[in-house]
């Protein structure tokens, strides 16, 4: 009996596959059997990705999500070019950490267009005639931050909370498509971005945020298998969810 989180035959494109969840998402797939397309800005980086996948039929797309309205056209040339998607990863996406008195709206628009309107972008191209196969999937990465909030976070966290809204009305317009939409919202994770966020704040606030994950905090992994599981058979009957991966952060 075939394993229903088995991806065999699957072309599934991935964002952000340059580091962090994104990288860790596109290896966990090419383990269950998909071909991935790896989309960041960094070729050299997405090299180093595609030297770590499993199987073959993978392939990289060196893009830049900033320029939003090529997305649904660089979809329909990587389908022309190698086959039909079944299923859209985002995980790339921008944190900005600044305090209301701080913010400024170029810092808005910048996480916004890759955040949320390269989101939706890609759900338009994907859905486009020749571009979604059968059985077609969309996952969204989301945040906690989505939910909870935190300070300095606003414009992350609307962000974030857009998608998870976003989701839901998409998982209603998609479904007469055959396609299916959900959203992971991990918590904070072992990543670069984390790394870099960790400059910023003082030893107790870094043990303050460990001390808010009953689980600990996350592992790339452990947010790839979430969006891996989405994106199989075994979620066939799952649309417009949010899938919360937090090591219990959203439990206080």
């Amino acid at each position: 009996m075939t394993s229903p989180f088995d991806l065999t035959g699957r072309r599934i494109l991935v964002t952000g596959a340059s580091a962090g969840i994104g990288r860790q998402t596109a290896i966990e797939l090419s383990r269950l059997g998909a071909e991935v397309v790896l989309v960041a800005r960094n070729a050299a980086r997405l090299a180093e990705t595609y030297a770590q996948l499993e199987g073959a039929g993978h392939s990289c797309e060196a893009f830049d999500l900033n320029d939003t309205d090529s997305i649904p056209a660089k979809l329909r040339a990587i389908a022309k070019e190698s086959g039909a998607l079944h299923g859209v990863v985002h995980c790339a996406g921008i944190q900005r950490t600044r305090p209301l008195r701080a913010l400024e709206s170029s810092d808005m628009e910048e996480v916004m267009r890759v955040n949320v309107t390269a989101g939706l972008l890609l759900a338009k191209g994907f859905r486009q005639k020749g571009v979604c196969g059968a059985g077609g999937s969309i996952v969204f990465v989301s945040s906690v931050m989505g939910i909870v909030g935190n300070a300095a976070l606003s414009v992350y966290s609307a962000s974030k909370g857009a998608l998870i809204s976003m989701t839901r009305s998409l998982a209603l317009e998609l479904a007469r498509e055959g396609i299916r939409v959900n959203c992971v919202a991990p918590a904070f994770v072992h990543t670069e971005m984390f790394a870099e966020m960790q400059t910023l704040l003082t030893p107790e606030q870094i043990a303050e945020i460990e001390k808010a994950h009953p689980l600990g905090v996350g592992e790339p992994e452990d947010v790839a298998y979430a969006v891996a599981y989405l994106l199989s058979p075994a979620a066939k009957w799952v649309t417009g969810s949010t899938l919360v991966a937090d090591g219990g952060y959203t439990l206080a």
